[in-house]
C-alpha cells in the first residue's frame, strides 16, 4: 500500500489507486486508552466519509468510530475481535481496521499529509 493521510480525528488512512486501509493513530489511541473491543462493518457495506463505521470500547469510554473516506468495504481486520488490543500495540500496522473501495478519489483531499498532521499534534500538545 501507497501514501499514507490523516484525518482531524485521528484516523489514518493508507492509499493504494481506488482501494485504502483505514486504521486508528496512536495519538487518538493515547486519549482512549487500551482497546477492550471493536465492532466492525460487514463487509459488502457500504461507509459514507463522516459516519459511524464502528464502535470502540476502551477503558475510558465507549467511541464512534468515524469514516474519513467513503466506499464499499472489502476486508475488515478480523484479528481484532479476538486480540483487540492490536490497536494499541500497532497501530499503523497489524491494529488496521477495514479496506474499502474509494467511491470518490477526490475525498482524498479532504485528509492531510504527515506534515499536515504532526502539525495538528502539536497544536493539541
Amino acid at each position: 500500500m501507497g501514501a499514507l493521510r490523516f484525518s482531524k480525528d485521528h484516523f489514518w488512512v493508507r492509499i493504494d489507486g481506488r482501494h485504502a486501509r483505514i486504521g486508528l493513530c496512536g495519538y487518538g489511541l493515547v486519549a482512549l486508552g487500551e482497546v477492550k473491543a471493536v465492532e466492525l462493518p460487514e463487509v459488502g457495506d457500504r461507509i459514507e466519509r463522516g459516519k459511524a463505521l464502528g464502535e470502540l470500547e476502551s477503558r475510558r469510554s465507549v467511541t464512534e468510530l468515524l469514516c474519513p473516506v467513503s466506499g464499499t468495504i472489502t476486508a475488515i481486520n478480523l484479528d481484532l475481535e479476538d486480540t483487540p488490543s492490536l490497536m494499541n500495540d500497532d497501530p499503523h500496522h497489524d491494529g488496521w481496521l477495514v479496506e474499502i473501495d474509494l467511491d470518490d478519489a477526490a475525498e482524498l483531499d479532504g485528509v492531510m499529509s504527515s506534515e499536515q498532521y504532526e502539525a495538528l499534534v502539536a497544536e493539541d500538545a
